[in-house]
């Protein structure tokens, strides 16, 4: 098939390289002409492992095409995909600019009936006033061209994405009828060949489903982040509770480590989100409100156990920094966990040493300017330690989970650690090490 996928951000470019790796023909368009140079000479806006080859690979046979130009390609595909992002406004509702300009970009390009799948995280009843959006311009222009619309959730882990793409647990599709249906099966089949993964529901469903899912996924994070407080208070251990309850069938141990917080792309927005589709439409959801409150006040856990442990004036201390990135295996920090915490320590007087293997130039964007002076970003994990006062654990990469704590007993100036993610052991304080973790 052939293949316009509007937007070259996470979402878009994941999709339109897997799809191109199915043989398909596929256009990413994107108005930033600097990316798209970037992209056609190998250059990622984004880490995400083995992306890169597979864009490399795209280009090289013809099937994945970079342009600017809206037009062109629409002139050659008959399923147009929307995959610009949704950011959150300061209302706590998505921002569906992007979407609607790109809406607008096809309705003055399209010269031929097509379907169009809206693959961008989006509030209920956003298809359908897509939509109605572009038909209005092509009755305007006197345009005899018709469209469908469907909705087309993604479900793609930052750090698995190419896996979750080519792989998928599941293929969510919301259409008004069985060709549309049927388009998007035959489009999808090659992913799904020894299982049929289908799940086809209406437009609104489909919309939903996305934000639930990641809404259950957020909830499961802040409720196990608020027993391991309770742990903290009455002297329990939130690693053996969890190995207490993992072990039921019904609750499973995915997301259930307690931790300093979830962040990212997804979850906070997507949560947000949802809570203000619930008010506009006259419910207060409590349970959804206070998984993002027991958020928020998580990610400053750590900060409150380095001033339990130091004092609340940090001038003159300096602490190191394993993790940058909302999670390992990305680059991504939006509403990361350390820069609310990185924040926070320099605002009380503290400098900082920060290392992330793949995230320190997006951190360094995000953070800004004003904190730049009391950051020192290094290239190796052990110098991050070097002459610091104690060592915070962010983001669990899987080089942190071994440290040579011979060489950490040398460089820093205190033997700390401040665990954030709770992946070390006993032999930390065997080796004299002060341990301090998450509800533990």
């Amino acid at each position: 098939m052939n293949i316009t996928v509007i937007g070259t951000g996470y979402v878009g470019l994941v999709t339109g390289a897997c799809f191109s790796k199915m043989g398909n023909k596929v256009y990413c368009v994107d108005i930033d002409e600097e990316k798209i140079n970037g992209l056609k000479n190998g250059i990622l806006p984004i880490f995400e492992p083995h992306l890169g080859t597979m864009v490399k690979n795209g280009q090289k046979k013809g099937d994945l095409i970079f342009t600017t130009q809206i037009k062109d390609a629409l002139d050659e595909t008959d399923i147009i995909f929307i995959a610009v992002g949704t950011p959150m406004a300061e209302d706590g509702s998505a921002n569906l600019d992007y979407i609607f300009a790109a809406a607008t970009d096809i309705a003055q390009n399209i010269t031929h009936d097509s379907l169009v799948v809206i693959k961008s995280t989006v509030p209920i009843g956003t298809c359908f006033k897509v939509k109605e959006h572009i038909e209005n311009i092509l009755d305007e222009n006197d345009s005899p061209v018709k469209i469908e619309i469907a909705s087309n959730p993604e479900f793609l882990k930052e750090g698995r994405a190419i896996e979750d793409c080519m792989h998928p647990d599941r293929v969510v599709i919301g259409a008004e009828n069985d060709d549309v249906f049927e388009t998007l099966k035959e489009l999808y089949s090659s992913f799904v060949l020894n299982h049929d993964r289908f799940i086809l529901m209406d437009v609104k469903s489909s919309e939903m489903t996305k934000y639930v899912a990641n809404a259950m996924l957020a909830t499961k994070i802040s409720f196990m982040n608020e027993i391991a407080n309770i742990c903290e208070v009455t002297g329990a251990n939130v690693k053996q509770v969890r190995l207490g309850i993992g072990s039921d069938r019904r609750i499973g141990y995915d997301f259930i480590y307690a931790g300093c917080g979830y962040g990212g792309s997804c979850f906070p927005k997507d949560v947000q989100a949802l809570i203000n589709t619930a008010q506009c439409n006259g419910y207060e959801p409590m349970i959804l409100s206070n998984v993002e409150k027991v958020n928020q006040k998580q990610k400053m856990v750590l900060v409150n156990k380095v001033v339990d442990r130091f004092g609340d004036d940090l001038n003159g201390r300096t602490f190191g920094i394993w993790g940058l990135s909302f999670k390992p295996g990305t680059d991504d920090v939006r509403e990361a966990t350390s820069l609310v915490v990185i924040r926070s320590l320099i605002d009380k007087g503290a400098k900082v040493k920060a290392y992330d293997p793949e995230a320190t130039k997006e951190f360094r964007r995000e953070i800004g300017e004003d904190y730049w002076d009391s950051i020192e970003f290094v290239d190796n994990r052990y110098d991050a330690a070097e002459g610091c006062d104690g060592l915070i654990l962010i983001t669990e990469w899987k080089e942190f989970r071994n440290p040579n704590l011979e060489l950490l007993s040398e460089m820093l100036n205190e033997k700390v650690i401040f665990d954030g993610r709770n992946i070390y052991d006993k032999k930390i304080t065997r080796k004299g090490f002060e341990l301090f973790q998450i509800g533990c």
